[in-house]
């Protein structure tokens, strides 16, 4: 194995093992609380129980609907990326060939060959984005489906048993939505590392890296997260919890 197919094999592992340990680690994060995704899960409990105060539920229908159409926008772009990307495995050499022009690029005697593995590895992120996402559109269908089954105001007031786990599997049911709807948005984040990879490996470690970054900040410390939670916070405060 040459020496620049050995990089480009460290910087697909590099690129895998942030992209699936960053997956894991937000995961974990959002059980203990930390994160957007908590904070999240905690204002659709407070949804669902607004629900069953309700009379007409047409608003909550729509708010899942709008909620389904960002997965199904991003899911409907998988398959037209899909279709470019399947179009320019044909033409390696073109690509090549215009890459030849851009400064920096490192021509290299298997660099055909790795651009072909690059273009498949483009085509496998973007598969896992549209199953992901095409999933998170079902279990948001799946939410339509409680929301439109729920019992109506004061109907399971004697059983709160039963009022409690409505709002649970409701709630439930549509953050699982969310959460298949991130690692499909993820995939696109991670596809967008990939572009400088075809300059050289070097710069698909550098944007692996800035791209697990960027999410960081977003799930961790953005302004959103943070005014999220200090509302949930003062929310804790005046029920005395």
């Amino acid at each position: 194995m040459s020496e620049y197919s050995l990089l480009n094999l460290l910087a697909l592992i590099w690129f895998l093992s942030l992209w699936i340990g960053y997956a894991y680690f937000a995961k974990y994060q959002a059980k203990r609380g930390k994160n957007l995704s908590a904070v999240l899960n905690r204002q659709r409990l407070s949804w669902m129980k607004q629900v069953l105060e309700r009379e007409t539920r047409i608003t909550d229908a729509a708010l899942v609907a709008n909620l389904e159409r960002n997965a199904t926008f991003l899911a409907s772009t998988s398959i037209l990326v899909l279709a470019g990307l399947l179009t320019a495995l044909g033409i390696t050499d073109n690509i090549e060939s215009l890459l030849k022009n851009l400064p920096f690029y490192q021509i290299k005697q298997d660099s055909t060959f790795w651009i072909q593995i690059k273009i498949l590895v483009l085509i496998i992120v973007y598969v896992y984005a549209f199953f992901t996402l095409s999933w998170s559109m079902r279990q948001y269908g799946f939410g339509s489906v409680m929301i439109g089954s729920a019992p109506e105001p004061g109907q399971v007031d004697d059983k709160p048993e039963l009022k409690e786990r409505f709002i649970y599997t409701s709630a439930k049911v549509i953050d699982m939505a969310g959460h298949t709807y991130n690692y499909g948005l993820r995939a696109y984040y991670f596809s967008l590392a990939i572009l400088p990879w075809f300059l050289s490996p070097w710069y698909l470690l550098i944007s692996t890296t800035l791209v697990v970054v960027v999410l960081y900040l977003r799930e961790f410390h953005s302004r959103p997260f943070r005014v999220l939670r200090d509302f949930l916070a003062e929310c804790d405060r005046y029920t005395g919890k």
